[in-house]
């Protein structure tokens, strides 16, 4: 029975988007668990689609396109398929599932993908345009819409090792283009800048925080909280008194970055459990910590 459901009698937390979620939270509860959506995040296109345009349609003008994560993907690529044809942006509010239609070029020197939804899911980009993401989940997006030859990192899944390939190595004079949501970190920009590139930011979605109770997070009584964005793990830090601080910071936080578990100890959370990125990643990691500590789960709920 422990082989079929590790997690059987778990209450765990699933703060990912709520329509990015679905897949972790059906395999939660495959493994006998009870996934507990909670939302630290959300994404949507964004309001001011027009300069997005403006700048998609100076695309054949750059060398190098980086989409910094599978929304990126998403979104970006929905608003330049949707400028290279008599579509309005308006209909990037109405994503809609659909399959492959039209492969990419085999010489398209770009590639990658994932999200799951989009006006029409094929590759316009440039052809000379290369392409270059920071995670395989990425790459998987990308490949959905046909884009192919993505520059990637193949171990660690961040902007450092994404500057680390040789590819990226000698760029002087290339101009870059990088798709991303509102803020984020500078590092990449910054330093393909400092390597001689120009760069140009595509913001093609935004992230907000939704309403949210943490009284209704704590009377879940969770045993496990899963968190992928140390900007998550910040806005659920701040919606907590210090009773609902002290009385999270002893459930144990699985977070797939190192650069989020140092967040989490600097906030103060006890036991912090790092594991491989992505769903197969946090699934591994919980099911690993279930096992290993089953005799001494009774009474250690909140």
């Amino acid at each position: 029975m422990m082989q079929q459901q590790p997690l059987a009698g778990l209450n765990i937390v699933v703060t990912r988007p709520r329509e990015q979620a679905k897949q972790l939270t059906e395999r939660i509860t495959q493994a006998g668990g009870q996934a507990i959506l909670f939302p630290l995040l959300e994404v949507s296109p964004v309001l001011d689609s027009q300069s997005l345009r403006a700048l998609i349609i100076r695309l054949h003008e750059f060398d190098l396109a980086v989409f910094i994560s599978p929304n990126a993907v998403r979104y970006g690529m929905e608003a330049i398929n949707a400028a290279n044809e008599p579509l309005s942006l308006n209909q990037l509010d109405f994503p809609r599932s659909s399959p492959l239609e039209n492969g990419a070029d085999a010489s398209n020197h770009t590639g990658e993908g994932y999200v799951g939804v989009s006006i029409k899911q094929y590759n316009a980009l440039p052809t000379t345009l290369k392409v270059a993401t920071v995670g395989q989940g990425s790459v998987r997006a990308l490949c959905d819409y046909g884009v192919k030859n993505v520059i990637a990192p193949q171990d660690r899944f961040d902007s450092e090792a994404l500057l680390a390939l040789p590819e990226l190595k000698q760029i002087a004079g290339w101009r870059v283009v990088i798709f991303r949501g509102n803020g984020g970190r500078e590092l990449l920009g910054d330093t393909l800048k400092a390597r001689g590139a120009k760069v140009e930011y595509a913001t093609c979605y935004q992230r907000f925080q939704p309403l949210q109770n943490a009284t209704m997070l704590l009377a879940a009584n969770p045993d496990a909280i899963t968190v992928t964005s140390s900007e998550a793990l910040g806005y659920l830090w701040a919606m907590l008194d210090s009773m609902a601080k002290k009385r999270l910071a002893t459930v144990p936080l699985f977070v797939t970055h190192a650069r989020i578990a140092e967040t989490a100890y600097q906030l103060g959370w006890s036991e912090v459990v790092p594991t491989e990125v992505g769903d197969d990643g946090l699934i591994s990691g919980l099911i690993a910590w279930a096992q290993k500590n089953a005799s001494n789960r009774i009474g250690n709920k909140l």
